[in-house]
């Protein structure tokens, strides 16, 4: 992703930069009050973000706070129950998904691109399901890389529907930026083609698969992969700013996301997700190994989540998703004992040094008690 253009789906780009060891001792600080956690999110509004909600699980409970505005223009209130676009974290809850089919024996790791969907993307038969799943398979990103969808954006156009196979197509236009397994580079394209596979072997829409499989069986009543531009129900609306211009961007259409970040929630349904994910309760113990287990070459990205060591939190598995004027990270230990959700709606190509210092303090402060 250029500095340049707006920030959509840019996953792991170190929104919330985490200060890695490679020997990181276990946790020792207590968490923060909720005084101090409603102090490290006041300093995100103070930044000139327009609203953050934060929470925070640990054994001691649940704090949530919401602060700045949902609705900039009107003065709106953040409220801790507002909708909004989760962007890359739904490639978690699909590959969660594609691993229950593994598990199933409906799908393998090693079953090709090919197996599922014959002849859709060049050297088909070589790209693994986990290859998929890691972004190993060296796939063109059709939006992080292609500037067809990025351009039409900017031009004004936020309503156009895109289909999963138009969005593939945006990909195979342009050669592969590796030959499969033989690198790291984040794909999207990789998520969508993991959607349609989940759908080719079950008969069923993908959306259909996330709500048998996990939004029903976790009560996630807010949250739904969604295919038009407006937001349903309460929700907060999100910003770029374009020079000295604040753009409202909240009516778009999420098409150019499906898999890979179309998702959209709530902090209280992300909490309880995550933290049904990290206790095991939605992929036996090998198959969530898989996920959280890096390769050497993917910069902490497992299958669809990631896992860092830190100074002060110990281990944390995380993700964090951007979708044009939102951004949403989740961070929480294995085992699901501790777990932060943090929402800005502002996009990630705004978010400052300053920005991005004041997130990464809200994380410390959170979970670990600690500065970063």
């Amino acid at each position: 992703m250029r500095a340049a253009t707006i920030g959509f789906l840019a996953g792991l780009a170190a929104t919330v930069a985490l200060s890695a060891s490679a020997a990181a001792p276990a946790a020792t600080s207590r968490p923060a009050t909720e005084a101090q956690l409603q102090g490290a999110v006041e300093r995100l509004i103070g930044l000139g973000i327009p609203g953050a909600i934060a929470l925070v699980r640990t054994e001691g409970g649940t704090t949530r706070v919401a602060r700045g505005y949902a609705d900039a223009a009107r003065k709106t209130p953040i409220r801790v129950t507002d909708r909004f676009r989760i962007g890359s974290l739904t490639k978690t809850f699909v590959s969660a998904v594609a691993l229950q089919l593994v598990g199933e024996g409906t799908i393998s790791l090693a079953d090709t691109v090919d197996r599922w969907l014959p002849g859709l993307v060049p050297n088909g038969r070589r790209i693994t399901v986990r290859e998929l799943l890691d972004m190993r398979a060296g796939l063109y990103d059709y939006l992080n890389q292609d500037q067809t969808i990025v351009n039409r954006y900017i031009a004004g156009d936020l309503s156009h529907r895109y289909t999963p196979q138009e969005l593939v197509g945006l990909s195979t236009r342009h050669e592969p930026n590796f030959a499969p397994g033989a690198g790291y580079a984040y794909c999207n394209t990789c998520y969508i083609l993991l959607g349609l596979i989940v759908e080719k072997a079950t008969g069923h829409a993908l959306a259909a698969e996330l709500q048998s499989r996990i939004f029903g069986p976790l009560h996630l009543r807010h949250t739904t992969l969604d295919t038009q531009p407006l937001i349903t129900g309460p929700h907060a609306h999100g910003y770029v700013w374009l020079g000295k211009a604040r753009l409202d961007v909240s009516v778009a259409s999420p098409t150019p996301a499906w898999a890979a970040g179309a998702i959209v929630s709530t902090v209280a349904d992300l909490d309880r997700f995550f933290g049904a994910l990290n206790g095991g309760r939605l992929l036996e113990p090998s198959l969530l190994r898989a996920m959280t287990t890096p390769t050497r070459a993917s910069h902490g990205y497992g299958l669809g989540y990631a896992r860092t060591q830190t100074p002060h939190c110990g281990t944390l598995w995380w993700n964090n998703g951007n979708y044009l004027g939102y951004n949403a990270s989740a961070f929480g230990s294995p085992g699901g004992g501790r777990q932060l959700i943090l929402f800005v709606n502002l996009d990630e190509s705004n978010l400052t040094a300053a920005r991005s210092r004041a997130l990464n303090q809200v994380l410390f402060t959170a979970l670990c008690g600690g500065s970063p």
